[in-house]
């Protein structure tokens, strides 16, 4: 039976600077709170250690990962809890040696004992982390994690990090593949995200989903007006200037807004030269993982580290392509654009850890062309071949990541698969489906064989290609 995963699975609102490495640690955190309370031992808890294992240790400390799991752990939304407070926090809990376990109780907690880095890798992913509870009694309670990519964390019980043994819910249109979606859209003539749309209905009634998906939107926004407005060095220890400040002060000019919709306006009113589009979309870009990278508030879209394909290229089709689009287009664009990330996850995976960069900005890639293929008039077919088109030029991709920061090469990445995604957008407009050679699914086949013979040091790990080439005292 097909797995269903809903838009908002794909989507999902939280802090950099890593969906795997940042968002899934903080998740199970609370994910071992839940259990601790279940069974009725929060209150009994005398002390929380955290065992980091495989990637999440070798690039731990780069992506932010033990800030997560302490975050976590304090019980600590990532969704909503305010940016500012996150440094206060992580400051109170080193300073006092103690930890507000799940908001309610104070325990004894050491940063540098009680959050352990082991390189060996577990067996069922490579990002693992255990956590034990030791009580008053002296028993303890230990429950292992697994971080697999987006946000998604998973017990040690699944069989297949892919596949749920018990699905709690069925769309009316269930899909694995993206045949599937096809064969739907052509017994129900519909859209790709029409299909979608009746799926999230089968969850959610129609006004929460256009609320969601429109809180989706205005957080990528106002991420992007963030980081155009933001200028100064990213933290870490690269000394990575941020490049969206000028970048986008050579471009708008002298303008006057004050918010991030109107200064949408504003860019809608500017006059862009044919020269200045694609570095319009490299700025866009460059705002959003500026702001990840620096423990900002995102949308992992389908994770941190790619988090600004999606929104680069919404907001170009808003400001280049559609100056009379809205909150319709919008929709369409963010439905399209998370079926094609369920694809892949289903069928082949969206973490970096498994799969290299091929499953981060080229999955992220894949799924900005399919949204801006439907909405700039794409049928289906044509849709579907768009994400063809941009995965199977990001295959083989690695990941190595310098000093272990979602930096350097993660931040340009994003521009190169924004505008590789507009390119596949535009081939597949101009292309008869009829005639393409390698449909959507094979190339998500061949993603995952490409991330199971990849030498594992390009893999998250930072113990090879660039990683190695550049010292970070070379920066």
């Amino acid at each position: 039976m097909e797995e269903c995963i809903s838009v908002f699975d794909m989507l999902k609102i939280g802090v950099g600077p890593s969906s795997s490495h940042t968002l899934g640690p903080w998740r199970a955190g609370e994910r071992f709170l839940e259990e601790l309370k279940a069974k009725n031992l929060l209150q009994s808890v005398t002390r929380v250690k955290t065992d980091l294992y495989g990637s999440l240790s070798l690039t731990g400390i780069g992506h932010a990962t033990d800030l997560a799991v302490m975050l976590g752990l304090s019980g600590q939304d990532p969704e909503y809890i305010p940016i500012a407070n996150i440094d206060g926090i992580i400051k109170t809990i080193k300073e006092k040696n103690q930890i507000n376990l799940g908001n309610e109780f104070l325990i004894p907690f050491s940063f540098s004992q009680d959050i352990v880095f082991n390189k060996e890798f577990l067996a069922f992913h490579s990002n693992g982390m255990k956590f034990t509870a030791t009580l008053e009694n002296g028993q303890e309670y230990v429950a292992t994690f697994y971080s697999i990519g987006g946000g998604f964390v998973v017990k040690e019980e699944r069989v297949n990090a892919k596949k749920k043994i018990e699905i709690k819910h069925a769309f009316p249109f269930p899909t694995d593949k993206a045949v599937d979606v096809l064969a739907y859209c052509i017994a129900e003539n519909k859209k790709i995200s029409e299909i979608v749309y009746e799926n999230e209905k089968s969850m959610r009634t129609p006004e929460v989903i256009d609320h969601e998906l429109m809180r989706i939107w205005n957080t990528m926004l106002e991420c992007m007006y963030i980081g155009c407005h933001t200028e100064g060095i990213l933290p870490g220890g690269l000394n990575v200037r941020r490049r969206a400040f000028n970048m986008h002060q050579n471009l708008i000019g002298l303008s006057n807004y004050s918010d991030p919709q109107t200064w949408l306006e504003q860019i809608r009113l500017t006059e862009v030269k044919f020269r200045q589009i694609l570095k319009w979309v490299s700025c866009f870009a460059l705002s959003v993982n500026e702001v990840n990278a620096a423990l900002g508030r995102i949308v992992t879209a389908p994770t941190n580290g790619s988090a600004g394909v999606i929104p680069s290229v919404l907001m170009y089709y808003l400001v280049i392509e559609n100056h009379d689009a809205g909150e319709k287009e919008i929709k369409q664009f963010l439905l399209v654009a998370g079926e094609i990330g369920s694809i892949f996850k289903k069928g082949s995976t969206i973490s970096a850890a498994m799969g290299g960069c091929q499953a981060e900005i080229g999955v992220s890639s894949s799924m900005a062309a399919a949204a801006l293929c439907e909405v700039l008039g794409g049928t289906p077919e044509q849709v579907l071949m768009a994400a063809e088109i941009a995965m199977e030029h990001h295959l083989g991709l690695t990941c190595d990541p310098i000093g272990g920061l979602v930096q350097i090469p993660c931040i340009e990445r994003n521009t190169m698969g924004a505008i590789k995604a507009i390119h596949a957008a535009e081939l597949a407009l101009e292309s008869d489906p009829k005639h393409a050679k390698v449909p959507l699914d094979k190339v998500v086949a061949t993603m995952w064989e490409t991330a199971k013979d990849m030498n594992n040091k390009y893999k998250e790990t930072s113990e090879g290609g660039l990683a190695v080439a550049v010292n970070m005292s070379d920066c």
